[in-house]
């Protein structure tokens, strides 16, 4: 079974953990394509990183990110608002449209050689969408899939459809890098100032919105860990 190693970043700036995403992205194309890695990062990386790749689950400050196909139009503010309510902007490289992150969330970046896993990118997506639906279930909550948009949602099929998880990934020879959010705690106010995902018909939802009190970030956390090993059949280590 492959290994992966799970990192947990705490709370984190989104700059900054872009940049510890970037880097072990980086160093595992570079690894894969048979070239010395930089000096300065591949001693550090090395030790960093499972045989198949590594997690990080993040809770970051409030931030937007609009994806390569996202449309400006979905951001409903100006960007000096955003800022004058704490919250930043960036436009990035993974797919899907604009949403957002912040405290009482948990963000994983999985950055995984699908290769190895013996797996395709549309394979890894359903993956993860699983780990997020058995995640659910574990609190009484049912959820799914809607077809034609990515993530995880509660009472897909009728008009009061509202997502709890977004996904949105990119990969390169295999190797993949952004990935999931769901929404545990997270202050739903902040999404009154997008069209989430692009969505203008759909709503948003957090596990404490449907279970009416605070939710254990660290009991979520364990149960992502737990299932994205299953469904993706590698072990997750510290």
């Amino acid at each position: 079974m492959k290994e992966v190693l799970f990192s947990d970043l705490g709370r984190m700036g989104y700059a900054e953990c872009w940049d510890k995403q970037r880097m072990m992205f980086d160093y595992m194309l570079q690894t894969k394509r048979g070239v010395q890695p930089c000096e300065d990062s591949s001693a550090e990386n090395r030790s960093e990183v499972g045989d198949a790749g590594v997690l990080y689950l993040v809770e970051h400050n409030p931030v937007y990110t609009l994806g390569k196909s996202g449309k400006s139009e979905n951001l409903l503010v100006s960007e000096p608002y955003l800022r004058s309510i704490g919250a930043e902007f960036f436009h990035i490289d993974r797919g899907g449209d604009i949403t957002f992150h912040g405290h009482g969330q948990v963000v994983g970046y999985p950055i995984l050689d699908l290769e190895k896993l013996g797996i395709g990118l549309r394979e890894y997506i359903d993956a993860l969408e699983e780990a997020i639906i058995g995640v659910c279930a574990e609190w009484g909550i049912e959820a799914g899939r809607i077809a034609g948009a990515s993530g995880v949602w509660l009472d897909g099929g009728t008009s009061r459809a509202r997502k709890i998880c977004a996904i949105g990934v990119r990969a390169s020879r295999y190797v993949t890098m952004h990935g999931f959010a769901m929404n545990v705690n997270t202050d739903l106010k902040y999404f009154n100032h997008i069209n989430p995902c692009g969505f203008v018909d759909k709503g948003v939802t957090s596990l404490q919105k449907e279970l009416g009190r605070e939710v254990d970030m660290e009991q979520v956390k364990a149960q992502i860990v737990k299932h994205l090993a299953e469904k993706l059949k590698i072990e997750i280590y510290k």
